[in-house]
Order: C-alpha cells, then structure tokens, then sequence
C-alpha cells in the first residue's frame, strides 16, 4: 500500500517510493529505496522534501493517509480554486495555432543562438532577445492556450531550449492574468526566456545524462542561477527583473533553494511567479531518466507543495491562470469518453471547452466533437469531467486533436 508521510515521520526500514518534489530538488541517485539509516533521513529533511510516498509493501508501515486519501483531499481543495472567472481568449485555438508554431521555432533558436553565445564568452545581444518576447506576448494576449499547448511537445534534444521558451510564455501568460503592466509583463518574458543561461556552462554529459545525477553533478547544475547571473549582468539591457529571476527561480519560500537560500518574501514576487512556472513545466516534460506527469496532475503536486515551497495564493492564481484542466490536457467524461482540453470556460474552470475523439467504454476511435461542457442537455454539453488522465496509458498523443480544434 502506498501512504503518504511527513518527513519528519521517516524512519530506517521504510521504503521509499516517490520523494514528492521535482526531480532536480533531491539529492539521491534513486527516486526509490529502503531508508539504510538516520543519515539518509537527514538528507530527506535538509533538501526541504516535507513528505514522501512510502510503500508498506516493500518497507515499516506507519499510521498515515494513503495516497488515495491524500489525493482525494487535494482533488477538493482544487476544485475550490475554480470558481474565480479567467480572462477569455481574443481569437480561437485554431486560429492562433500556426502563429504559435512559427513563434515556437523562432524563439527556440533565438535560445540556442543566445546559449552558444555565453558558451563562448559573449555578450547577450538583448535588442535581438526582445522582439520575439514581443511576439510571444502578443500571441499570449490572443490564445494563451495556442503556444502554452505546443510548447509542452519537447524531445529530449530540444528540451534545454524549448523549456525557457515555454517558461516564458507562461510567465507571461501568469503576468498577463493578474493584471500586471506592459514593461513589468515584457521584462519578466525577458528573464524567463533567459532564465537558464547559466546552463550554457553545464556539459552536456551531465545536462542530457540518461541516468540520475551525482551529488557532484547535482552541485554542478546547481550552479546555474548564479552562473547565468554573472553572464546576463555583462550586458547593460538586461534590467533588474531579468536579473532576479534568472538568479532566484530556484529560491524556495521554506529557504531549502538555491543559490541564495532565500525564504518567505525575501524572494520577489515575480521570481516566486517564476519558480512555480519553471517547476510545472519541468514536471511536465520528458527527461531522459524522468517521465513527464500530465499538466492537470502537475497542477495538483505543485500546489500540494505549496504549503512549504511556493506561495500558496501565487500557486492558486496560477492554476486559475492555465486552468483546472490546461489547454492540451486528456480527460475522461462521465459519458466514458475521451477528450482533449481545448479551451478554459470564462466563469468555469471545470467545464471547458473539448475534443471528444474516443469512447473508452467501446475501445474505439470516434468522429471528433467538439464539446462545450458548460452547456446544458441539447445545447452541446450535458457532459462532465470525472477526472484527468495519463495519455501513456491510453497510448494515445491528444495533441493530434488540439490541433483539429
């Protein structure tokens, strides 16, 4: 059985099977393990992971939820923050979607070029950064759903670039959605699309590493943040926003991050912004050693997580701002069927807009519909998500039918 525990619960025999934080947070080579010993223990708590999943199968059980139970109350803490209205899109998916692409691929080798250049030694030319920060904020203002949905398809070649892309556009998505003025949301897309310069400096062996990192290999990437600091503060166009949440994205409010160890609202508000944003989308993607987790679960991990390493109100605001159930996520419908998340209700963040393409009940692909779930029986609707699902599980890409929508 699988029960979740506080950290400070942990003892030697207990077995280990999920540690509940992002995979470049602990400081193992395994995500799961016997506990050998108290020292082990020790480093659990030291790293900031407040609680880990055990399996009572295989290790000590304790008194504790299950993983069932703790989910369930997370479920309905989620289904709170719903009820909030959501900025509604200027044009539909499909009308932005071939934008988006093209401003994928411009801003992906905008990222490479802008890496090379500080492996070299260079200077960041910031008056070439700063026009596809423009053409992502636009896109954001038109559909955030467009780029933020494309942007979560990365290859494991691509992912170094396409990852600060897709930070940026979600930054920007977030800025967008709480009001944020022009030059604050544009010079918070300029940090977060250079937010990760530092890793110019990491070898690739240990940045594309099929395997678990070293402790000194972990220290390596560790320094990133700073390194990308000191790289972006030699270019005058790069203001102070910028500077900040390239250096602080991986403060945490408990003060178990990085480089600084900053805690609580020592840490500016948009590097909190930055740091949920970075954490989701890494979650969410494929690594070499480490499986992407569906957006709509993501959601629910990082504000679980919020209650020792992110803003809780930010994390909220967050979620309201992606949706419940984000652009591109898979779902199952109480009619048994499957859908891909299309676009967020303006009032409803539980009864978005989806492509209907398969009947899980029946096993069989069906003609594609498009559903609006806050519509009523012979309206379009009388549907409902009963909940998010894997796509590899199902063994179906949902990004083919956002791309129909």
């Amino acid at each position: 059985m699988l029960k979740k525990v506080e950290s400070s619960q942990l003892q030697p025999g207990m077995y280990i099977h999920d540690m509940s934080c992002d995979w470049l947070t602990h400081p193992f080579l395994r995500n799961r393990f016997l506990l050998a010993n108290q020292n082990e223990i020790r480093k659990i708590l030291a790293a900031g992971i407040r609680d880990v999943v055990i399996d009572t199968a295989r290790g000590r059980d304790i008194e504790a939820p299950t993983v069932a139970e703790a989910g369930a109350a997370v479920e309905a803490e989620v289904q709170q923050i719903a009820a909030v209205p959501v900025r509604p899109a200027r044009v539909s998916l499909g009308e932005e979607l071939q934008r988006a692409t093209r401003i994928r691929r411009q801003a992906s080798e905008l990222v490479k070029s802008v890496m090379a250049d500080a492996r070299l030694g260079r200077a960041i030319e910031v008056g070439q950064v700063r026009p596809v920060v423009q053409n992502v904020t636009e896109s954001i203002l038109r559909n955030p759903g467009a780029l933020t949905g494309l942007l979560r398809i990365k290859n494991k070649d691509d992912y170094t670039f396409l990852h600060s892309v897709s930070v940026c556009a979600l930054l920007v998505a977030f800025c967008q959605s709480r009001g944020m003025d022009a030059d604050t949301v544009r010079e918070a897309g300029l940090g977060a699309l250079l937010h990760d310069t530092g890793k110019a400096l990491v070898p690739d062996a240990i940045l594309n590493k099929p395997g678990p990192l070293t402790p000194e290999e972990f220290a390596i990437v560790q320094r990133h943040p700073e390194d990308g600091w000191n790289i972006l503060r030699r270019s005058p166009d790069v203001g102070g926003i910028a500077l900040d949440i390239t250096r602080h994205h991986h403060e945490r409010r408990d003060g178990s991050g990085y480089p600084d160890r900053l805690a609580g609202d020592t840490i500016s508000e948009l590097a909190q912004m930055a740091a949920i944003v970075d954490v989701y989308d890494a979650i969410t993607a494929d690594r070499p050693y480490h499986k992407g987790i569906p957006a709509a679960a993501a959601l629910r991990k990082i504000h679980d997580w919020s209650r020792h390493h992110f803003n809780p109100q930010l994390v909220q605001e967050f979620m309201r701002c992606v949706g419940i159930y984000p652009v591109g996520s898979l779902v199952m419908l109480e009619s048994g069927r499957l859908a891909v998340v299309v676009e967020p209700h303006e009032t409803n963040l539980l009864a978005p807009k989806v492509n209907v393409f398969f009947h899980a009940r029946k096993n069989v692909y069906i003609r594609p519909e498009m559903v609006d779930l806050a519509r009523g029986l012979g309206f379009g609707g009388a549907d409902r998500i009963t909940s998010h699902e894997n796509p590899a599980q199902w063994n179906v890409d949902p990004m083919r039918f956002l791309a129909l929508a």
